[in-house]
């Protein structure tokens, strides 16, 4: 702002902090002229330059079109030295420690390093897949699996993203949808002093082939399918090679697809969501701007490759200079706490829940922490104490809130370092992005007043996705949002409450979509788990709402049974919470059950879930009194 904000602003710019609203307002009413600045500040390098930033002449992209006619590799920009950010070979690229190894310095990989890693194995890939693969990963988000990533988009290959705590069956769809050639996974997941299966979830998913990487040592601790290749095997292919580390990277049109991710929809089957190389510059350039990501940080958030803040968290280091910082192991306990302090964690992303687990077993009490200049949390609802507690291990360093969803590679809602900022809420749109709160009625609420209304997001959005794989774009996000300002507003399905002081606050969805413990999935789906789980049950209907107090969303399933037949809750919560738990998500639980008579319904007989959510609220306020 100070470089650029005199000349853009005029006379109205007084300081970044006096003119921060005014120079918002100017992102968004010319986002092609804040966007060129932002390319400046990330290490972004085309082979072929873009015609000019922005074409809206094409209706059919709500977003619109940007960058037209540039060509690059977005995997070759995170691997390249750069003079802004400043990124020299030597640079640090990550940091990383394994879980049982507290005493042990911590690992760490050179820029350098980590671009022949990376070449090596797209070696390995350009010889056994074609252009244009889908090509899976499901694992955890170690040193290994960004390599794998980084190596899958630099061989123009194609990410597909599953989180390593699915089901086989929810494996399967997403290898399915995806069309995956194969998979990298590893033989066990190492997590709280305890071996996961993972390999096995694999084999039972699908046939696809599988490259298997072992959790811990040189040597795999499973048995293989005759399809499948240890990642030793696999790299022995191209490793005699005599220029092995080195690949020539695969330049694409910037809007080839280079990643699917998957978004649970309200019908039961996850939204594929393609991300172009639009979206790391949205990613990186938000989090530059938001979180103030620069060159020298060290940046951990405890995520996986397989929700959004996995790519996002390894683009936002490798395009503005960071470090990326990963702990190969369980976020939940003083292992976690001890790597950040001894790697000079500076910048620390978390969960809500992952708060409270820290501040209720008092694990981190000891540690140094005052390195860290900045938290940054999203995936679920914050509380305003455990914020308080968590600001209070770093000097009160700032909470910057973050709410978005992959469709928009970033957060539509955030804070930043130049408005006062409020603990469990956000303190302005992100950067080139505005929305309207509308009333029930679809009608907007005026700017300035408070109110709690559904977001319409202003469709032109840079990185924002124009189509999806297996559903409707256009249905999904646009069909039945009204018009403002000769703008066809995007659906989010946030509902949002504006205070009078300005601050937002996210109350829940509009739809029937739930977000438990940062994961977001659909009623339908744990319904349908539910309804198998006992012979006596005519119906469930799921639900969630934060406690009173604020925090993680909890869930709760009402249910009717068939007549005669009687059922103790208790019982009924327990098999729920294992069926759940078997069939969607280990790390989802039931927290209510409640036996009801019969669910209201509207005239077209469509279960009213709103009526359930009162009611559950109403049931936690009297428990909260008590």
């Amino acid at each position: 702002m100070e470089t650029h904000c005199r000349k853009l602003l005029g006379a109205l710019y007084k300081d970044p902090i006096a003119s921060f609203r005014q120079f918002h307002r100017f992102s968004v009413e010319q986002p092609e002229v804040y966007w060129s600045i932002v390319l400046g500040h990330l290490s972004i390098k085309f082979l072929k330059a873009p015609n000019f930033i922005l074409d809206t002449s094409d209706k059919s992209k709500h977003a619109g079109k940007w960058f037209p006619g540039s060509v690059l590799n977005i995997a070759e920009c995170c691997l390249i030295p750069s003079s802004c950010p400043k990124k020299q070979d030597d640079s640090l690229a990550i940091i990383w420690r394994n879980e049982g190894c507290d005493d042990l310095d911590v690992s760490q990989m050179t820029l350098r390093e980590l671009r022949e890693r990376v070449m090596l194995v797209a070696n390995a890939l350009a010889a056994k897949f074609s252009k244009g693969d889908a090509i899976a990963i499901d694992m955890p988000m170690t040193a290994t699996a960004v390599t794998i990533y980084l190596a899958i988009v630099l061989a123009g290959l194609v990410v597909v993203s599953i989180a390593d705590s699915f089901a086989a069956q929810e494996i399967a769809t997403r290898l399915r949808v995806s069309k995956a050639r194969a998979v990298f996974t590893q033989d066990f997941i190492l997590r709280g002093g305890r071996r996961v299966p993972l390999y096995s979830r694999v084999v039972e998913a699908a046939p696809y082939e599988a490259i298997v990487i072992p959790a811990s040592g040189k040597e795999l601790t499973v048995q293989l399918r005759g399809q499948d290749l240890s990642w030793n095997d696999f790299l022995s292919s191209v490793c005699d090679l005599p220029s092995s580390n080195y690949f020539t990277p695969a330049y694409q049109p910037i809007d080839s697809v280079t990643n699917i991710l998957f978004s649970s929809g309200t019908t039961g089957e996850p939204k594929a969501i393609p991300w172009t190389q639009h979206s790391p510059i949205r990613s990186a350039g938000d989090t530059w701007a938001h979180i103030d990501v620069q060159e020298g940080d060290v940046f951990c958030w405890p995520t996986n490759l397989g929700w959004v803040a996995g790519p996002i968290l390894l683009y936002s280091c490798f395009l503005s200079g960071g470090t990326l910082a990963l702990y190969h192991g369980s976020p939940l306990g003083r292992g976690f706490g001890k790597f950040i302090q001894d790697a000079g964690v500076t910048i620390l992303g978390t969960v809500p829940s992952l708060v409270k687990t820290w501040k209720s077993t008092g694990c981190m009490n000891g540690l140094n922490w005052t390195k860290i200049r900045t938290f940054a949390t999203a995936g679920e609802a914050s509380s305003i104490d455990d914020d308080l507690w968590l600001s209070s291990k770093a000097y009160y360093s700032p909470i910057i809130e973050c709410c978005g969803g992959t469709e928009l590679a970033s957060a539509y809602i955030q804070g930043n370092p130049l408005q006062p900022q409020a603990f469990a809420a956000f303190s302005s749109a992100s950067m080139s992005t505005s929305f309207v709160s509308l009333n029930e009625n679809g009608l907007p609420y005026p700017d300035d007043q408070a109110c709690v209304g559904e977001v319409g997001l202003f469709p032109l959005y840079m990185g924002a996705t124009n189509r999806l794989l297996n559903a409707d774009h256009e249905e999904v996000y646009f069909k039945g949002m009204p018009l403002y300002k000769g703008m066809q507003l995007r659906r989010h399905g946030d509902i949002v409450k504006r205070t009078i002081g300005g601050f937002l606050i996210v109350q829940g969805r509009a739809d029937d979509t739930m977000n438990l413990g940062g994961i977001k999935t659909s009623s339908v789906e744990v319904e349908r788990v539910c309804n198998q789980a006992h012979d006596g049950i005519l119906e469930t209907a799921a639900v969630s709402t934060p406690p009173p107090n604020g925090g993680p969303e909890m869930l709760a399933v009402f249910v009717v049974l068939k007549e005669g037949i009687s059922a103790d809750p208790d019982l009924l919560k327990m098999k729920f919470s294992r069926a759940i738990q078997s069939s969607l998500n280990p790390l989802f639980k039931v927290s209510f059950v409640k036996i009801v008579p019969v669910f209201a319904r509207t005239a077209s007989n469509k279960l009213l879930r709103r009526v359930l959510r009162d009611q559950l609220k109403q049931d936690l306020n009297i428990r909260s009194k008590i």
